[in-house]
């Protein structure tokens, strides 16, 4: 019998991260040239929070909202979710589900090394399920 997989077989490596002050325009900027939806968001290198494209979005609506003048730290969710890199997958799974986490932060010594989200673990179901239920 195969051993569950870990995180790191599956997360996004070395992920685009945004600073605390940084304004909402340059947030939405990176996730648009990137074509992602989670951003790890830095204090001094420590991870404080995850905006996601939600949070812009919410944000950005609000009446009189500048995204040149509003920063990162106001659209934020802080204490996210994280991870080890050798944590197993089902039990990430299962947690984002339970919690209804978009993603999960991957760290490693205090340093973020991956982010895995509902994307990366449908690909991981996909994929399992291919090696198991189809014939040679």
């Amino acid at each position: 019998m195969k051993s569950i997989p870990r995180v790191d077989k599956y997360m996004t490596t070395s992920p685009h991260t945004i600073g605390l002050d940084q304004p909402l325009v340059h947030a939405h900027a990176i996730m648009s040239k990137y074509a992602i939806r989670h951003l790890p968001v830095l204090n001094g290198g420590k991870l404080v929070g995850v905006l996601t494209d939600r949070d812009l979005h919410l944000v950005e609506t609000l009446k009189d909202v500048n995204p040149n003048e509003v920063t990162v730290e106001d659209a934020m969710s802080g204490n996210p979710y994280t991870v080890a890199p050798d944590a197993p997958l089902d039990e990430v799974a299962a947690a984002m589900a339970e919690h209804k986490y978009g993603s999960a932060v991957v760290m490693d010594n205090q340093h973020v090394v991956g982010v895995l989200t509902t994307v990366d673990i449908a690909r991981a179901l996909s994929e399992i399920l291919r090696a198991r239920f189809h014939s040679p």
